[in-house]
């Protein structure tokens, strides 16, 4: 009998929580996209898939940017099933290799006539190099997204009032960037191992956060306006990486505490769409709200602009 009254009272608590604590608000935005034209990486699955869903839902044209040929273009089908939206369809990007990113950006722009709403959502969780020989996750989470960024903002410029959306996290507290490691190393920290992982993890994270930042500076005058976001716990394939007994720790904490990726994409979704948040182009949001209470490393205009040169350099932009 007791064990029955302490697992009724641990439902009732779950959910509780499940209806305050960990509920995610939503985006409640109705504006319509029909004629718009929008980029989301990462979209084969999790929030990148909803957030696509969503957008061709409301009319938008959709380039799905993934890697994985067979799970996007099962995405997509998935996607004009449900939304009746046909304007749906798959472009190969690569983020760890800057000529993918390069050639995404030439077929773009040589078949797109315009660009409304660029969603930097793809992200990695695993150690190793990409094919320029950068650190994966520096190289995947935030040179990709900054070359192909660049590549597309005239583009962007030319549809205005255009956006760039950026998916970050919050983790980016944990992060340090060191500079001279990166110059050094091609990478934003030393070592492996799950702890060295989960750092580098998130330097990427803070490095989204001061390119946003950074990117509004430059932006100012023009149509285009850029934020940030942490989506909140949620269930994705981002952790699909990680060894076996660190999934088996993990499963249990994900099962119950994360949410869905519909559920993710919310504060993705206010960002680009919300009218009225243009004066805080450059932010971070979290729950559909701008942050206020942000580390001072996230907001260090010097490190900001640092990043961006060394970007440029590793880029090849000049």
């Amino acid at each position: 009998m007791i064990t029955l009254l302490l697992g009724g009272l641990f439902a009732a608590i779950y959910l509780l929580l499940r209806k305050t604590v960990l509920k995610l608000p939503r985006c409640k935005s109705d504006a319509k996209l029909h004629g718009k034209t929008a980029i989301i990486t990462g979209a084969s699955g999790g929030i990148g898939k909803a957030t696509a869903l969503e957008l061709a839902r409301r009319g938008a044209r959709v380039v799905l940017a993934c890697r994985d040929r067979e799970r996007a273009d099962a995405a997509v089908r998935d996607i004009i099933q449900e939304t009746g939206n046909q304007q749906v369809l798959f472009m190969q990007l690569d983020l760890a290799s800057l000529l993918s990113v390069r050639t995404f950006a030439e077929n773009f722009l040589r078949s797109e006539s315009r660009l409304d709403l660029l969603i930097n959502n793809a992200g990695v969780l695993r150690d190793g190099q990409t094919d320029d020989g950068f650190g994966l996750m520096f190289g995947a989470n935030h040179l990709g997204h900054f070359l192909l960024t660049l590549l597309l903002l005239e583009r962007l410029k030319a549809s205005g009032p255009s956006r760039v959306v950026t998916v970050a996290s919050s983790s980016y507290g944990r992060g340090q960037l060191d500079f001279s490691v990166m110059v050094d190393l091609r990478d934003s920290a030393e070592g492996c191992g799950f702890r060295q992982t989960y750092r580098k993890y998130c330097d990427s994270k803070l490095c989204n956060i001061l390119f946003t930042w950074e990117l509004s500076r430059r932006l100012q005058g023009s149509q285009v306006t850029c934020y940030c976001l942490h989506p909140g716990l949620i269930r994705t394939d981002l952790g699909r990486y990680l060894g076996f007994w660190m999934k088996v720790l993990v499963a249990p904490i994900v099962l119950l505490f994360f949410m869905d990726p519909e559920s993710g994409a919310q504060t993705t979704l206010h960002c680009a769409l919300e009218q009225g948040i243009e004066p805080l182009s450059g932010h971070f949001f979290r729950c559909c709200r701008p942050r206020t209470d942000m580390e001072s490393k996230a907001r260090d205009p010097a490190a900001a602009r640092k990043l961006w040169e060394l970007s440029q350099n590793f880029c090849g932009l000049w």
